[in-house]
């Protein structure tokens, strides 16, 4: 059987992933009091390729348990350095002093094997007394997300009826002041890379692909809070190549998903669901060897 194209880890593929977020905080700025991050001259929103791979890492977790092959490396409450070791005594390797290259290339192959974080993403090897095993640059990468529109976040004061200290209640205090940041609407945008020559290197299978198809559709769900508001996956879109190396350069791809204001462009436009865009992609004339597929909408 014949893999379908989009599923072939051998071959090159550009993606381009749409999302949005109603009444809620899609990634907060700790450096700015938790404000939804923001292009400071545009306005326009975004989100940081870390803040959508660590939704990627938990759903996974839940969408592949009990399966040894899709472990996640980075994962809290657990030791970088802990994981580390165990790829050395795994494999016969005594953690203190040299390694050859090849055992270093096992330690690296098992866990790559173990780690689907690590088989997507990569990871940085070289920690505590594991520095023989370097870094491991992952074949998937993603861009930063951008909101179509530029946004207006808004913050509302919020209360609690119960306090935090005991000498606050004996004062006389019946409430604690909070507040909360929120976007009303926004349609972001973000372009991913599947590189096939690491992707071989790191071990990324057919398999791998459903569930990070898989994943990227239902991480929102997962993720929910009320801090987050309603996210939502709102397309993925795949331009896969015939080989490793590509047929086109990725901007000329990518490019063909264009995002518009539905209706009347020249009005005064405040976005408020996904309907108030159109998402159109062009698939004629695609340069030869390309093939497109819309993942899900």
């Amino acid at each position: 059987m014949t893999t379908p194209a989009h599923l072939n880890p051998a071959v090159r593929h550009d993606l381009v992933f749409l999302f949005d977020v109603t009444d809620g905080n899609p990634n907060g700025d700790p450096d700015a009091g938790n404000q939804p991050r923001m292009d400071i001259e545009s306005g326009h929103g975004l989100v940081t390729d870390v803040a959508l791979k660590r939704k990627i890492r938990d759903t996974l977790a839940l969408a592949a348990a009990d399966n040894p092959r899709y472990g996640i490396f980075v994962e809290a409450g657990h030791a970088l350095n802990t994981r580390l070791a165990e790829s050395y005594t795994a494999n016969g390797l005594k953690l203190k002093g040299k390694l050859t290259k090849e055992q270093a290339d096992t330690a690296r192959r098992w866990l790559c094997d173990r780690y689907a974080d690590i088989r997507w993403f990569g990871a940085v090897l070289s920690t505590g007394e594991t520095n023989a095993l370097g870094s491991i640059r992952g074949p998937l990468q993603f861009g930063m997300a951008r909101s179509i529109d530029p946004i207006l976040p808004a913050t509302h004061a919020i209360t609690r009826v119960t306090q935090t200290r005991e000498d606050d209640i004996a004062r006389g205090e019946s409430t604690e002041m909070g507040s909360k940041w929120t976007v009303p609407y926004a349609l972001y945008r973000v372009e991913i890379s599947y590189s096939a020559a690491r992707g071989a290197q790191t071990g990324v299978d057919t398999k791998d692909f459903e569930l990070l198809y898989q994943v990227m559709e239902m991480m929102f769900d997962h993720d929910a809070s009320a801090a987050r508001g309603r996210m939502t996956a709102r397309g993925l879109h795949v331009f896969s190549h015939d080989n490793t190396f590509g047929n086109a350069p990725a901007q000329k791809l990518v490019e063909r998903v264009r995002v518009v204001p539905a209706g009347d462009a020249e009005e005064e436009r405040s976005p408020r669901r996904f309907s108030d865009y159109t998402v159109t992609v062009d698939t004629n004339d695609l340069p030869e060897g390309i093939t497109y597929h819309q993942v899900f909408n």
